[in-house]
């Protein structure tokens, strides 16, 4: 969703259900306030395939609701997108990532006080999974079984460059949308932030006594993987598969005094540190005794600081990444363990200095097994995957923690999925999910829900309720499709 060309909500949709394809979902918009108070062009962009096969449309309902009570959050007072600007032709302004350049320039108004850059990025196509993708050398491994694989490794950084100089680096929360890995996962239940994703945040405040000089600065995004080099380690890609959808807004907060127009030349540049990230990596491939490949394990291990301080300000990152990766059975099996977590300091300094915390966690492991004849393809699944965050507070309303205040989140989702098509035929897919969420923040929520086929059998939050067969069958009944791929971007068959 679009107010003009700044995106303001990245969503995606359900998974069937004998009661169609229906969903409601609430976002919070105030940290948009500076946009909803001009007249603004609304744009919504629900992809959708219309073919012989998949013939529904979507019925779309958007409700604002304004609030006449008063609050003491402070919003951004200017909103600045980094995007392709394409409102005026009625059209998202989302960039195609790496096929896009990601860059736009601005001129900052002198009495711009604080800036932060929010960034919404998600992969597709080749990119969707990409926490299991393999080394660039290893894409061919199984192209008997499986088909070519993806490349590029399975870590992935967002980049942003203010005039050609890293300003931050994200590192991002694996999303799995609904259908991703086995349909039979999210029935009811969607994947963590499915359904609203999160925009990390890099705050730029440090920069502002170079942004502020009345001229105009270069914004830019970048996504990159990882790539081998001759001596066997690993290095930053320029760039990866296809792709990415990226979009990113600047939030400034203005004061009436320029809190910069005195600063020295010398110091309008802030000081940077920023040492190479570390990899460390591992690949080994086994033969079974007819020489073909049978097994393929590969490891990446990953960390990364950045400091960014002016006058005023400073940004300091520190992250960890890890994911260790095997493709077994000629390929036809695969299981990722990944855990992502990381530090951020956001610091004014002074007299009246203030310091904002936040650290992350993101735990994922995925286990995939086909099954495939000239008749029929099976997919047998287990999930187990988090979100942690806990943070002290920020500046407005954030993107990213989705509030404005101090947060303590928690939440897991783990279960087994099977999936079964015939070629020509039908499907049927099945599922157990458990869903724990926890939050501390204004106020305190649980809920555990579980699903088993596609009904909710026990939910702390409201009563269990209980499907009768007839209405499971229709849930897991649908028309077959011939590849995984087809059906999930991923695994044997050809590519979607």
């Amino acid at each position: 969703m679009y107010l003009g060309d700044a995106e303001v909500f990245r969503t995606s949709t359900a998974e069937p259900t004998t009661n169609g394809i229906v969903w409601t979902y609430i976002k919070e918009m105030s940290q948009y306030n500076a946009l909803w108070k001009e007249r603004q062009k609304l744009i919504f962009d629900l992809g959708n395939l219309i073919s012989d096969v998949y013939t529904g449309s979507f019925n779309a309902t958007l409700t604002a609701v304004f609030s006449q009570r008063g609050t003491t959050i402070r919003t951004a007072d200017m909103i600045l997108p980094i995007s392709a600007r394409k409102s005026a032709s009625n059209a998202s302004s989302a960039f195609i990532v790496p096929s896009d350049n990601a860059e736009i320039a601005y001129q900052f108004p002198s009495n711009a006080a604080r800036a932060i850059v929010s960034v919404s990025a998600c992969g597709q196509s080749t990119e969707e999974f990409w926490w299991s993708n393999v080394f660039s050398p290893d894409t061919e491994s199984f192209v008997n079984t499986v088909g070519e694989l993806y490349g590029y490794s399975p870590f992935r950084e967002i980049q942003l460059y203010i005039d050609g100089v890293l300003a931050g680096v994200i590192w991002p929360f694996p999303i799995i949308f609904t259908g991703g890995v086995a349909p039979g996962f999210w029935r009811p239940i969607v994947g963590i932030d499915a359904f609203d994703l999160r925009q990390p945040e890099i705050d730029i405040s440090p920069f502002l006594p170079l942004l502020t000089d009345g001229r105009e600065h270069s914004f830019e995004i970048k996504i990159v993987g990882l790539e081998i080099q001759a001596n066997g380690t690993a290095r930053l890609s320029d760039s990866v598969g296809s792709y990415w959808v990226v979009t990113g807004n600047i939030f400034l907060y203005l004061e009436e005094d320029a809190p910069y127009s005195k600063t020295d030349q010398s110091q309008k540049e802030p000081k940077i540190i920023s040492p190479t990230p570390k990899f460390t990596i591992t690949r080994f491939v086994t033969k079974d005794e007819k020489g073909v490949n049978d097994t393929l394990s590969y490891s990446v291990v990953a960390e990364r600081t950045l400091s960014i301080t002016s006058t005023q300000f400073t940004w300091h990152q520190s992250l960890k990444y890890s994911n260790s990766g095997l493709l077994n059975q000629n390929g036809l099996s695969q299981a990722n363990h990944q855990l992502t977590s990381g530090n951020i300091l956001a610091a004014k300094i002074g007299v009246n200095g203030t310091t904002e915390d936040l650290t992350f966690e993101y735990p994922l492991f995925v286990n995939t097994t086909y099954g495939i004849t000239d008749t029929e393809l099976t997919i047998k699944a287990h999930m187990n995957r988090g979100l942690d965050i806990a943070a002290t507070g920020v500046t407005g309303i954030s993107t990213y923690t989705l509030t404005s205040g101090p947060l303590r989140l928690h939440t897991r989702q783990w279960g087994s999925a099977f999936y079964h098509s015939v070629t020509g035929g039908g499907s049927t897919s099945a599922g157990d999910t458990t869903d724990v969420f926890e939050s501390i923040a204004e106020q305190s929520y649980h809920r555990t829900v579980r699903a088993i086929n596609g009904s909710v059998v026990s939910d702390t939050d409201v009563r269990p309720q209980t499907a009768s067969f007839q209405a499971i069958q229709g849930i897991l009944s649908s028309s077959g499709r011939d590849s995984v791929r087809s059906i999930i971007g991923r695994g044997p068959g050809g590519e979607n």
